[in-house]
């Protein structure tokens, strides 16, 4: 019986609360409006601190009447700031409040509010736009759908430190991708912003400082506008570089770090300038050390590997730099049992973001080992890594997964690694794990490090052989992303270099012949060489290519004439006159050849190439179809003189090109024994 009573006590107790609010709602319809705006007042006071009060009124329907007192021309300018104010408190409760406010069309009454001459009435309506921008739950677009808003913010810079702090965090949130900073860039952003970095006002300077970071990411013509910028006589990256110095708040001191890195990134500043070895390169790993905050570190080592990624100079150096290899174990310990976290609240949200460490630390491993192998050696040694990448693959946290993925994909790029750590600890079974059911972003990074470990001194190629990946390839290459029908191919090309004639038929079969001739067609050039590639390691040994050719020989003959015909690249003609080479060195696939006039003059035709490499690889197809030890020999070279191919070996034998000259004077001899 208890529980039938449980809801009408929970109805009068929200009734109540509800009803106390209501009359906060209902003095917005005073006809007095001193009154009027003394109920604003004291809603004001009600909602600060008070996420339950704030949704009450919003269920109330505050909002709109709110919005309308803020656009009313008869409204005075105190009433309409004190509405601003109150919408911005709103705002900044739970993410509902936020789409409450949007769904009442609040962006469009703030922007309107901004044409004001008054400068409170306006830097009330740009904290409240800047809360509700900086909500995940609001749109961008919403900054940039009028093209006059952006002109006039940027105008509304030079009025006071507060409509630069807010204006420029707003810029900073709502800067997502190219299109974004190439809208603020050519406002006038760089040249409005850059004076802000001297301002008195901390706020300003750093929020300033935000702004160059989000325009400067990944975008060449800004980072080449900022190097050359002046401020008080002194140039930007100097300003910055003196934003990094030790003696200045570390969120400081990672932001300017992030704008050189940018820079950097960009190609505006060079990798070996002093500005990056000796400044922002230490300052980043010092981010990294376990006395600075979780959000620090993990920004601190992302940031770090996102800068020496490309440049193998600068991950030598990290490598070095205050033991930042063992430095990132400890990221996988965080926060230990004897934590130094006093504060509860700290030691909370430190263990639901305790992923972030695992996944930056990852992320900053695979940077330092892409290149270097004495780096990649020394991140394997460092206590039970393998054990916790293996470990990373499995986690809950997509982005982790990715991060651990990409980790051992750097590793993997080592023979001596493939050959001994990645056997002891079986890695390649989590990989077929992760590869089984993944997001795409996952899969490409997996079944790129796939393709390493299938390489044929990787010790792992059997037992992947075993474990069904063939089939697993075959159907990644029917993948609508590029990137993993490039993968499956060269992974399946791997398997089949020197493979025996059993794998090869699998490979066949699974495939199918119909999916092999649509790859030979596909529009992506990497999907075409791999499945070239493909061919040419099955069609190796004489054995395996007469019994390949046998079965399957008058559709393969159809994709090389078709590929010879087509308008393709030198490499994928290359690749194509090789396949026919192997072809032709078969005992009974040869006679496919032989008994095919077009490709017979195709092979004559490439052998007059202006290309020496083309030239190349159709004198292996007749130095093959013509050798003397071989049974028919001689009615085939007889065939190939009266196509007039020795004419074309004397004129080759004399060639600038000394290899050129050497395989035509070695296959005129076949003609003279």
């Amino acid at each position: 019986m208890a529980c039938l009573l449980e809801t009408p006590i929970r109805m009068s107790v929200l009734s109540e609360v509800t009803a106390s609010s209501r009359h906060y709602v209902d003095r917005l319809f005073d006809p007095d409006p001193q009154k009027v705006l003394q109920g604003v007042i004291d809603m004001k006071n009600a909602v600060i601190g008070n996420n339950k009060q704030k949704a009450n009124l919003i269920v109330l329907g505050a909002v709109p009447r709110l919005l309308y007192l803020l656009q009313q021309e008869t409204s005075s300018t105190e009433l309409k700031t004190e509405c601003a104010v109150v919408l911005g408190s709103l705002a900044m409760g739970t993410e509902n409040n936020v789409k409450s406010l949007l769904d009442c069309h609040i962006i469009p009454a703030l922007l309107q509010g901004l044409l004001s001459p008054d400068l409170k009435f306006i830097e009330a309506c740009l904290r409240c736009l800047r809360t509700i921008f900086t909500s995940p739950v609001t749109p961008e677009e919403l900054l940039y759908t009028d093209a006059t808003v952006i002109p006039h913010l940027m105008a509304l810079l030079s009025r006071s430190r507060y409509t630069q702090e807010y204006i420029c965090q707003i810029f900073s949130h709502c800067c997502k991708g190219p299109d974004h900073q190439t809208i603020l860039f050519n406002h006038g952003a760089v040249q409005n912003i850059a004076h802000l970095l001297t301002s008195p006002s901390y706020k300003v300077r750093m929020q300033a400082l935000k702004c160059f970071s989000v325009l400067a990411f990944e975008n060449p013509q800004v980072s080449m506008t900022l190097v050359n910028v002046l401020v008080d006589g002194e140039l930007l990256p100097q300003i910055f570089v003196k934003m990094l110095q030790r003696d200045k708040p570390i969120e400081m001191q990672l932001t300017s770090a992030k704008c050189l890195t940018y820079m950097c990134r960009a190609g505006a500043i060079r990798t070996d300038d002093s500005c990056i070895v000796l400044k922002t390169l230490p300052c980043l790993v010092r981010m990294c050390s376990k006395e600075r905050l979780l959000e620090e570190r993990v920004e601190g080592a992302e940031t770090l590997a996102y800068l020496i990624e490309p440049d193998v100079e600068l991950q030598r150096i990290a490598s070095i730099t205050d033991h930042l290899i063992a430095m990132l174990a400890d990221y996988f310990k965080y926060p230990s049992s004897v934590s130094a976290i006093t504060d509860i609240k700290r030691l909370d949200h430190d263990l639901k973001h305790a992923h972030e460490l695992r996944q930056a630390a990852f992320k900053l491993y695979a940077s330092l080992g892409a290149n270097d192998e004495d780096i990649r050696k020394k991140i394997i040694e460092t206590e039970t890594m393998m054990d916790r990448i293996v470990t990373g693959l499995s986690e809950s946290s997509v982005k982790v997964r990715l991060a651990a993925v990409r980790c051992l994909h750097s590793l993997s790029r080592s023979v001596q690694q493939l050959r001994t750590s990645f056997q002891d600890h079986a890695v390649w079974k989590p990989l077929m794990k992760v590869l089984q059911n993944a997001p795409d972003e996952i899969l490409v990074v997996a079944s790129s490090m796939l393709c390493n470990l299938l390489l044929e001194f990787s010790p792992s190629k059997e037992p992947i052989l075993e474990s069904g990946a063939v089939e697993l390839l075959c159907g990644l290459t029917q993948s609508e992303n590029p990137a993993l029908r490039v993968n499956g191919i060269w992974a399946l090309m791997n398997m089949a270099f020197q493979a025996e004639q059993k794998i090869k038929a699998d490979i066949l079969r699974s495939l199918s012949t119909e999916q092999l001739f649509r790859l030979l067609s596909d529009s992506d050039m990497n999907v075409l060489m791999k499945t070239l590639g493909l061919l040419r390691n099955l069609l190796s040994t004489r054995p395996h290519i007469d019994k390949i050719m046998s079965t399957h020989g008058k559709q393969i003959m159809q994709a090389v004439t078709l590929i010879l015909e087509g308008e393709h690249s030198i490499e994928v003609k290359e690749q194509t006159l090789c396949i026919l080479a192997n072809i032709a060195d078969g005992t009974t696939a040869k006679e496919l050849i032989m008994t095919n006039d077009d490709i017979l003059q195709k092979i004559k035709y490439y052998m007059g190439h202006s290309h020496v490499k083309l030239q190349l690889a159709a004198m292996f197809c007749i130095s093959n179809l013509i050798w003397n030890e071989e049974e028919g020999s001689q009615e085939r070279q007889d065939k190939l003189r009266d196509m007039g191919i020795v004419d074309i070996l004397h004129k080759l034998s004399q060639s600038a090109d000394s290899n050129l000259c050497d395989k035509a004077k070695t296959a005129l001899q076949q003609y003279l024994a």
